[in-house]
């Protein structure tokens, strides 16, 4: 059975105009189709990447299955209870059971709270354990991600830098013994030579604590690294989703072959091709009926411009939202 379960997630914003262009044009209100009919599940144990460009509604995705936002319709199943119908008791298990690890850890930490105090406030929050409990528990998490308990306890996040603060992020997400957490880009605030210690440190933990995750990232070359399938997204949409393996070397989507295209190779002989990809990131106010990538598509078609293509199986577990197939 899938611990999550998404379907037809959409989340929309709406922009009202200007009391004048409300009267004199009688313009409606514009639409943010941050997410626009994801699809998808998750089996446990696994950790699936989500990749896009900045503004592709990887994050808004995140927030509504993480129920820090109430998504405007669709569903989420967590072991197959719907997280919009759970009770006060129910809301509660599922906050303990799922959790964040969020991007920026120079904003995402108390700057008032010591290391322990940030990683015991989700058991307080909670009221799990007594304080004896709590305080053995926050000691074995701080040395989970390798941080010395004696050392980093009583240290404000001023003190430590961006790596260790990011593992007292970490921290704080699987004191709980998480059974879901989504990481949003938490290497992307950091050093390049600290990335790959706080990714082993990631999959390590997932092995070890036996946790599924969902990792967000624009960064292909890590989620190849980390993530057993990949979604690619574009402008909201699922443009692919398929094993990892399959989609690094042998992408079916234009948008999808034109990311692994422009992706860094370290050798200094090698020639990069230019990228089969032309234009700038549509704006995501009230997007052009059909293909979300017909603006900047080389092979599109007259269906594309008036038909919304939809995810389908074009090879078994290979998914593609494309009417090249």
């Amino acid at each position: 059975m899938a611990i999550l379960e998404v379907s037809e997630l959409r989340q929309h914003f709406y922009i009202n105009p200007g009391l004048l262009a409300k009267v004199v044009s009688k313009k409606k209100p514009s639409v943010i189709k941050a997410v626009d009919g994801m699809t998808f599940s998750l089996e446990p144990g696994e950790i699936m990447g989500l990749a896009g460009e900045s503004g592709c509604g990887k994050s808004t995705a995140c927030l509504a299955i993480a129920k820090l936002r109430e998504p405007t319709s669709g569903t989420i199943l967590y072991n197959g209870q719907d997280i919009s119908q759970m009770s006060t008791e129910e809301l509660k298990q599922y906050r303990q059971q799922v959790q964040l690890i969020f991007q920026d850890p120079y904003e995402s930490l108390n700057p008032r709270f010591k290391v322990f105090d940030t990683v015991a406030e989700p058991l307080r929050a909670l009221d799990i354990g007594n304080k004896q409990s709590r305080r053995e528990r926050v000691l074995e998490t701080l040395s989970l991600v390798g941080l010395k308990p004696e050392e980093y306890q009583e240290r404000y996040p001023h003190q430590m830098s961006g790596g260790e603060r990011q593992r007292v992020g970490i921290a704080a997400a699987l004191v709980l013994e998480p059974k879901l957490v989504i990481a949003d880009e938490p290497l992307s605030m950091l050093d390049v030579s600290i990335r790959a210690g706080i990714l082993d440190l990631i999959r390590d933990l997932s092995e070890r604590m036996n946790f599924t995750c969902i990792y967000v990232s624009h960064d292909l070359s890590i989620l190849s690294n980390i993530s057993e399938r990949l979604m690619i997204m574009y402008l909201g949409r699922m443009m692919e989703l398929a094993p990892t393996k399959e989609v690094i070397t042998d992408p079916l989507h234009p948008y999808a072959k034109a990311l692994i295209s422009a992706v860094a190779i370290p050798d200094p002989s090698y020639r990069r091709p230019i990228p089969d990809i032309r234009g700038e990131v549509s704006q995501p106010i009230d997007p052009p009926p059909g293909c979300r990538f017909q603006t900047r598509c080389k092979q599109v078609m007259d269906v594309c411009l008036s038909v919304e293509p939809p995810l389908k199986e074009v090879k078994p577990g290979h998914f593609a939202a494309c009417h090249l197939y």
